[in-house]
C-alpha cells in the first residue's frame, strides 16, 4: 500500500465520529437527540424546504413569532439573527451544553393576538 493511501485512511473518520450537524441559529453543534427540522417559510404558507436546528432554538423561534412574520421577515438564519429578542436568546444559550433544553413561554406579543 503506497504512503498516500494509508495517509488517507487514518485521516478518514470513524463511524462513531461522524461530524454533528451545526445549528446555523446559535452555531452550536446539534446533538441527535435535540435535532428539529424547521421550515423557514411554513408550510401552511407554501414552505417546502427545512433545516435542522436545536430544538430549544425551534420552540423559541415559534414562541417569539407567528408563521406570517416567519414568512415575510425571518426566512433566513441571518434575518432571524438580527432581532433583538433573538439575540438575547442567542448569547444566553450559547453559555449553555448543545444538549441542554429548557421550557420556551410565548412571548406577550404573540400571546395578545390569541
Amino acid at each position: 500500500m503506497g504512503r498516500i493511501k494509508s495517509l488517507k485512511r487514518a485521516q478518514a473518520p470513524l463511524p462513531s465520529q461522524k461530524l454533528q450537524p451545526i445549528c446555523p441559529v446559535c452555531d452550536r453543534p446539534i446533538p441527535t437527540d435535540e435535532v428539529d427540522a424547521h421550515h423557514f417559510i411554513p408550510r401552511s404558507l407554501g414552505g417546502k424546504e427545512t433545516i435542522d436546528l436545536h430544538r430549544i432554538c425551534h420552540r423559541q423561534i415559534h414562541a417569539l413569532f407567528t408563521e406570517v412574520e416567519l414568512a415575510r421577515e425571518y426566512a433566513t438564519p441571518e434575518q432571524l439573527k438580527s432581532h433583538p429578542d433573538m439575540q438575547r436568546f442567542i448569547l444566553w444559550v450559547r453559555k449553555r451544553p448543545p444538549g441542554f433544553h429548557e421550557r420556551v413561554r410565548s412571548s406577550a406579543k404573540k400571546r395578545q393576538a390569541r
